[in-house]
């Protein structure tokens, strides 16, 4: 989906571990409209450099996270993204939190 919808519209950026990519941010202005990364790689900190990187370009940034995702959502907490609104997503029907991150 991410490829077929959204990859015309958005700034991505790719992270690579000897030349494989291994996560991807893509931001739709301010909003961070996926930010994915094989489970394989948690932890190393690939993550935080994307979001890092996007602050850069973006400064504050918005999104909207799964309810039932505990690893995004501690991810986001520690990063320092602030929960706001709890609503459902007509697109995927599922709970969505909107988070907010200022630099």
């Amino acid at each position: 989906m991410i490829r077929d919808h959204f990859q015309n519209i958005a700034e991505t950026y790719i992270a690579e571990l000897s030349g494989q990519p291994v996560r991807f941010v893509a931001l739709m202005g301010n909003e961070i409209g996926g930010l994915f990364l094989h489970p394989s790689y948690h932890g190393r900190g690939i993550g935080k450099a994307l979001v890092d990187k996007a602050v850069e370009v973006r400064g504050e940034l918005h999104l909207e996270v799964f309810k039932a995702n505990p690893v995004g959502r501690r991810f986001y907490q520690k990063y320092g993204f602030v929960e706001g609104a709890e609503k459902m997503d007509p697109f995927f029907g599922h709970w969505v939190l909107e988070l907010t991150y200022s630099p």
